[in-house]
């Protein structure tokens, strides 16, 4: 099968018998060869710059993650702090109100009890959360991170 120069057929024979590298290269040019070399490098480049813009966003979104986190731990705390204070104040309000009551059925004093049972009324009827308003109006600002919140 080989052809009358005694190569294999389909094989051309090198340029110049003294250059093995084109003859090893099976007829690919120089041209070729270096058409190659940029494509590899430009495509390496491309891959780093693609890594890294990657790399970018993944250090955005940890930024992200880790502001966010310490947003809601902030907030926690603060509603905590909040809740610990406004259930004190209610239960010390409510022991008052329910001691008062007694000692007013205790000595049979109907305009105590009144006032007493009014109170109490008054405090069950609200909500430590009533008079921050709007739900819907609290969530959109813990969504805006410049918004502060007094207690």
């Amino acid at each position: 099968m080989a052809d009358q120069k005694g190569l294999p057929k389909g094989t051309r024979p090198p340029a110049k018998a003294t250059d093995p590298v084109v003859g090893a290269a099976g007829g690919f040019s120089a041209a070729d060869a270096l058409n190659a070399f940029s494509q590899l490098v430009r495509s390496v480049g491309e891959s780093v710059r693609i890594h890294d813009t990657e790399a970018t966003k993944r250090e955005k979104l940890r930024t992200y993650r880790e502001t966010e986190v310490a947003r809601i731990k902030a907030s926690e705390k603060t509603l905590r702090i909040y809740f610990d204070r406004v259930f004190e104040e209610r239960s010390e309000t409510h022991k008052r109100l329910f001691e008062g009551l007694d000692r007013a059925v205790e000595s049979g004093d109907a305009a105590a009890m009144q006032t007493f049972v009014g109170g109490i009324i008054e405090v069950a009827r609200t909500s430590p959360l009533a008079s921050i308003g709007d739900l819907g109006e609290l969530k959109r600002a813990m969504d805006n991170p410049s918004t502060v919140f007094e207690l």
